[in-house]
């Protein structure tokens, strides 16, 4: 695969979704910062805002079950992103196997919600039930877009930021697989204190 990395728009927002609820969903650092998860009452808001914080999303409410259920996903996938990183896809594999079983995933063709302007309504593939809740039904989809990704070309474009003090995630869909941090800010961070640096050095 060449030139600008192109994944299935369905699979890619499901991405974008995995991204979001691990790096809101996990403790850890951020862009040099102690960052903690919201808990109690916080803990819904929060997941509310990882589910919208992403392209095409619309804004949802969740109860304290839905939370806990996606928190607990996304620490596990927390796990498939650190695996990446260190080298070790036996692990990712391993984790994320477990992710599909736990989430009840399979393939399931259904019907859009909207129609096209001729009338007609396509199928789309969905990666859980119809009648599973929210929560179980991102969990699924989120399990299978990092399958898809751990087992296929796509493996090393999970990755987790090289900045100093922080441990947030990314998909990499750079050209030339150059990705290294989960935003621009730390990308400036780590080049102001290399630039500090050299010119404390004499460089």
């Amino acid at each position: 695969m060449t030139g600008q990395v192109m994944f299935d728009s369905h699979v890619a927002v499901l991405l974008e979704h995995a991204v979001s609820l691990v790096n809101t969903l996990t403790d850890g650092e951020s862009r040099g910062r102690p960052y903690a998860v919201p808990r109690g009452a916080d803990l819904p808001e929060a997941v509310g805002a990882a589910v919208s914080d992403t392209a095409g999303s619309l804004p949802r409410t969740f109860d304290s079950a839905e939370a806990e259920h996606l928190a607990a996903t996304a620490r596990a996938m927390r796990r498939v992103f650190q695996a990446m990183h260190d080298g070790d896809p036996d692990l990712a594999a391993t984790t994320v196997n477990r992710l599909l079983r736990d989430s009840g995933a399979r393939p399931r063709l259904d019907r859009a919600p909207a129609g096209n302007e001729d009338g007609g309504t396509p199928w789309q593939l969905h990666f859980h039930g119809a009648d599973d809740s929210f929560a179980a039904g991102h969990s699924a989809g989120c399990a299978t877009a990092l399958a898809l990704a751990v087992g296929g070309s796509l493996a090393g474009r999970l990755g987790v930021c090289r900045a100093d003090r922080c441990d947030r995630v990314y998909v990499d869909t750079s050209r030339n697989t150059a990705r290294q941090f989960c935003s621009t800010a730390c990308q400036n961070r780590t080049k102001a204190a290399a630039f500090r640096a050299r010119k404390g050095g004499g460089g």
